[in-house]
């Protein structure tokens, strides 16, 4: 019976380790004739692994897709990868947290002690977001139901949350209607790249504001994404630049701080050193205000060299604070 049960795992093996194997060389591999062989198919069988039989001159046997998940075997380096990437799915804010973690205990559990010390030298913290910006975690069915958009390359119609409230733009928003093109993760959330056929034009959406609509629409022809990398395209596009030309919005300005200061906390900023406590600044965002008070956290002096914008944006700023103040 040991024997038998030996066996059985090595023929396991060897149907994951390639898509089809023909009956003789199957045989030839395990030192056994082609009767012990179809046996042995069926006992897998049996126990819930799909295998389908090759038709064909030689004959053979390939695992197939099932209905139910039969146990896996994984060899060393397969075994050590699954576990750090569930470490991993732990924070991913897919919503699938819980799950992960309870298949790296399985999997962890019946590793051998070699295999158990590689994982247990390599832990993975999950940090919990500021709770200045808490952040909203993904549904997995809303993830599953992008990727397969994706995957079909479907038109998918969804509501989207705004940021501004709905009433504040005079009612409800439309529907959205895009070519979804990439789902992807930014600095710990997921975001939807898609064509959106309304505005004519590539947008990012979070997928935590995605509300996806069913049916799905009619197939579409892939468009070329900008730049032909989404990497590079979701890079630009949360830098401001959209592909080229940096920020939207972008200034200068004389901070009375010395240029090592500033440059610790602006990695994506220019920073130029005027004196031992004084530096020119040039940086960008998403909008004039928003420039003004990152530039403002430094809590020191600023000159403003320009544009007007950006002296408009802090003088609405010390407005606002000034009413704040007042009560």
């Amino acid at each position: 019976m040991p024997k038998t049960s030996a066996r059985l795992l090595a023929l396991l093996s060897l149907l994951q380790a390639r898509r089809a194997w023909p009956g003789g060389l199957l045989a030839a591999r395990l030192d056994v004739s082609a009767r012990t062989v179809r046996r042995d198919v069926e006992r897998l069988r049996e126990l819930g692994y799909p295998i389908a039989s090759v038709k064909g001159p030689d004959g053979g046997y390939r695992l197939a897709a099932g209905a139910q998940l039969p146990p896996l075997l994984f060899d060393d380096e397969q075994a050590v990868a699954l576990a750090i990437a569930l470490q991993s799915a732990t924070t991913a804010g897919a919503g699938i947290e819980e799950a992960a973690a309870r298949a790296l205990h399985t999997v962890r559990q019946v590793m051998p002690a070699r295999l158990r010390h590689r994982i247990d030298i390599l832990q993975v913290t999950a940090v919990e977001r500021s709770p200045t910006r808490p952040g909203r975690q993904v549904d997995s069915g809303v993830l599953m139901a992008l990727g397969a958009a994706v995957h079909a390359r479907e038109v998918l119609r969804f509501d989207y949350t705004p940021v501004t409230p709905p009433e504040a733009d005079g009612g409800l928003p439309a529907p959205r209607r895009v070519q979804p093109h990439h789902l992807v993760t930014w600095g710990g959330r997921w975001y939807l790249v898609a064509w959106d056929l309304e505005r004519g034009d590539w947008r990012t959406f979070r997928a935590d504001r995605i509300s996806p609509r069913t049916p799905t629409g009619p197939r579409f022809t892939p468009r070329e994404l900008p730049g032909g990398d989404v990497a590079a395209f979701v890079t630009s596009r949360f830098q401001g630049s959209g592909g080229a030309g940096g920020w939207p919005c972008r200034g200068e300005v004389i901070l009375d701080l010395p240029a090592a200061v500033v440059s610790g906390y602006l990695h994506d900023a220019l920073v130029e050193e005027l004196g031992p406590h004084r530096c020119r600044l040039v940086t960008g965002s998403w909008s004039w205000v928003g420039l003004a008070a990152s530039i403002g956290r430094f809590d020191v002096d600023i000159e403003v060299v320009g544009p007007a914008e950006l002296r408009d944006a802090f003088a609405r700023l010390a407005r606002r604070y000034t009413a704040t103040a007042g009560g």
